[in-house]
């Protein structure tokens, strides 16, 4: 039995019985839609704003300037610590900030050129972009005749090191990496930036990039030469560069002096340009977008810029 409006009892299968039912369970029904979509709503809103949250939580350090990125030092205290040999690669150096208050940073491993070791050719950028807000690790190579790719197997070791072994992995973020390297170093971060296109950012100073060409690059790269290079000659960076795909993120820089050796001395032209690029891809940092797009706002000691703006920071 059902009872109706005015308490009446009714047969379940009359027809007002009938009537009663359908309409409770249309008006739960409206009920429920418009909770839902109510849900549904403030469910979106919160989705769209991760991203720009994301990438704002990545921002390290003031608002830049031209003079600020010139500077030998950034606004970060830092330290030092050596690696020994293993761990895939013949030891080296870390550099870190040692601010603890902001998180995780963004961090870069970097190996020279054929003969060379860190001491004597790298180590000079250590401290310097250390201080901008990135962990830096500096190797020496198993042998120092080693060739490009086993140069960029070194680096990935490295950076497997670094986020998983080193005494500073809790302070670095394994999603947000770059490799760099000189000559035989900067083939080396070509090699590993294809084997690894999860990575955030390269940066290839002359890369003598023997056994590839860039055709398989995916991570965000910037090549720099110099104009008065004779062994990896303007000519041989302009074919390396021309082979980049057409939706990797992608710049050429053509520094207007400083020889082959232009990157294994305290060179403000490698560095001003080197930390706006570990900034915009690595920390997602758009405030440093403008160095290079529209066109490169500081052209001192710069002969030919190339560039695939606008630059994009991907959405984590």
């Amino acid at each position: 039995m059902q009872r109706s409006s005015t308490g009446t009892a009714m047969p379940a299968g009359s027809a007002a019985g009938r009537r009663a039912r359908p309409r409770t369970r249309s008006g739960a029904g409206r009920l429920g839609a418009s909770a839902l979509a109510a849900v549904l709503s403030v469910l979106m809103a919160v989705v769209a704003m991760q991203p720009a949250a994301a990438q704002e939580d990545y921002q390290r350090g003031p608002d830049p300037t031209v003079e600020s990125v010139r500077a030998q030092r950034g606004t970060f205290a830092t330290e030092e610590i050596s690696v020994g040999p293993g761990h895939g690669f013949n030891g080296g150096k870390i550099y870190y900030p040692t601010d603890t208050s902001l998180g995780t940073w963004g961090a870069v491993a970097v190996v020279p050129g054929y003969t060379a070791s860190w001491d004597a050719e790298g180590a000079w950028m250590g401290h310097w972009i250390a201080s901008f807000g990135f962990v830096v690790i500096g190797i020496d190579t198993n042998s120092p005749t080693d060739w490009d790719d086993a140069r960029g197997r070194q680096l990935l070791a490295a950076l497997d090191y670094l986020t998983r072994e080193s005494p500073v992995r809790d302070r670095v973020d394994a999603g947000r990496l770059g490799v760099m390297g000189h000559s035989m170093g900067g083939g080396g971060a070509i090699h590993a930036a294809t084997q690894r296109p999860d990575l955030q950012a390269a940066v290839p100073f002359a890369p003598a990039s023997f056994s590839q060409d860039a055709s398989n690059l995916q991570v965000p790269t910037m090549i720099m030469g110099a104009q008065d290079d004779t062994v990896i000659t303007p000519g041989a960076l302009d074919q390396l560069y021309a082979t980049l795909p057409a939706g990797t993120p992608g710049a050429y820089v053509q520094l207007s002096g400083g020889g082959h050796g232009f990157p294994v001395w305290g060179n403000v032209n490698v560095t001003r340009l080197t930390i706006p690029w570990l900034k915009v891809f690595i920390d997602n940092d758009t405030r440093y977008t403008r160095f290079f797009c529209p066109q490169m706002a500081d052209t001192s000691g710069v002969a030919r810029y190339q560039h695939k703006c606008p630059y994009e920071p991907a959405v984590r």
